[in-house]
């Protein structure tokens, strides 16, 4: 497994990418009253055909064919499963795909969330054409980070442009450590 859950949402944004998608919403969410931690991709990529959905937690079974196995999705899952949680994977061919996996917060085997500003902010700079939203909440009190709101406010002007991509890294962290719940 990844040392980090932000790992397997590169990952996962990884797959969302190949899969065509031209909008991936990540979401992060902790409950310390409910001992939960939920970590959501949902994309609007190709999606997944029936027969491959029911078999794509087994990790030899990928439709890369760099390599004969895929790791990421079976990760994922056994990881929030071994931390006394629960996955759930849902996809339609045309529709896009949903990821959620849910840990145990207080759980020895839960890792931690990891470097989400980073990860988020690595995606979408090396992804520009794609819309990216991070909503990330403690206890209630929710961040929200989404490409198409700074897109509109810039117009022509590109995320990757110096002042432009040293702002939206500092605005995922400095959102991302207001509200952090030490997870």
């Amino acid at each position: 497994m990844m040392k980090e859950i932000s790992l397997h949402v590169l990952d996962i944004i990884e797959n969302s990418i190949a899969a065509g998608a031209t909008l991936i919403e990540v979401e992060a969410e902790v409950v310390h009253a409910e001992d939960r931690l939920r970590v959501s991709v949902r994309d609007n990529g190709r999606g997944m055909e029936e027969a491959l959905l029911r078999r794509v937690t087994d990790p030899f079974v990928t439709s890369r064919t760099t390599r004969r196995v895929g790791l990421g999705i079976p990760m994922f899952k056994a990881g929030a499963e071994a931390a006394g949680g629960s996955f759930r994977l849902e996809s339609k061919p045309g529709e896009g795909t949903y990821i959620e996996a849910r840990y145990r917060i207080s759980h020895w085997d839960r890792p931690p969330l990891g470097d989400m500003a980073q990860t988020m902010y690595a995606v979408v700079m090396s992804n520009e054409e794609i819309a990216f939203t991070y909503l990330y909440t403690v206890d209630g009190k929710s961040f929200r980070f989404d490409t198409r709101e700074i897109r509109q406010t810039l117009g022509e002007i590109p995320l990757h442009t110096p002042a432009v991509s040293a702002w939206v890294k500092d605005y995922l962290l400095e959102g991302i450590e207001a509200l952090y719940g030490g997870v």
